[in-house]
Formats: C-alpha cells, structure tokens, sequence
C-alpha cells in the first residue's frame, strides 16, 4: 500500500469532537485503506482492537467522508484496524464500515 495522508484531522467545534483518520493508504487495486491505529501495552480487557468503540468508528468515517468530498469519483474503500498490543502487531482489513 501506499501512505496517502497522515493524521488527517477535521475540526468540528470548540466543544465537540472532530473527525480523524490516522492513516489514509491507497491499496494495489485502487482501493482507499482509512486505517485506525491503536496501541495498548497489552492485550489485557481485551487488548487495541476491542479499544475502538462505535464513537471512535463513527469519528473515523467522517474523517472519511470529508476526505472523500474532494475526490470525483469515489474509489472503493474500507476501514481497517492496526492493533498493536505490546510487541504485537496485527492488521484486520475491513474491521468495520460506514454503515
């Protein structure tokens, strides 16, 4: 894959969260990769992957949907998940979606 942007980040007001996608890649195919990076020490209560919850997916797909509004047409997407818990590194492609 090739890195795209890098800590994209939307502003949403003074007391609001924004959007933001930590990784913007772009896969051999043509798809757009929006990729959530988390790091625990562990993988204790369930470790990096199960640290994003529905608030943090919904922060990340509107981080995607701004990004998006800028390009005509729209490329296939998907939503992936680095987890890194201590020295463990894992990528789950297509962790969740827009819906």
């Amino acid at each position: 894959m090739v890195l795209v942007e890098r800590n994209y980040r939307v502003a949403r007001g003074p007391s609001a969260r924004g959007a933001e996608v930590d990784l913007i890649m772009r896969d051999r195919d043509g798809t757009l990769v929006f990729v959530e990076v988390r790091s625990r020490s562990g993988a204790e209560h369930g470790g990096a992957a199960a640290s994003i919850g529905r608030g943090k997916q919904q922060r990340c797909i509107r981080g995607a949907q701004h990004y998006l509004m800028t390009l005509n047409p729209w490329p296939p997407c998907r939503f992936d998940v680095v987890a890194i818990d201590g020295e463990v590194l894992q990528w789950i492609p297509a962790a969740f979606d827009a819906s």
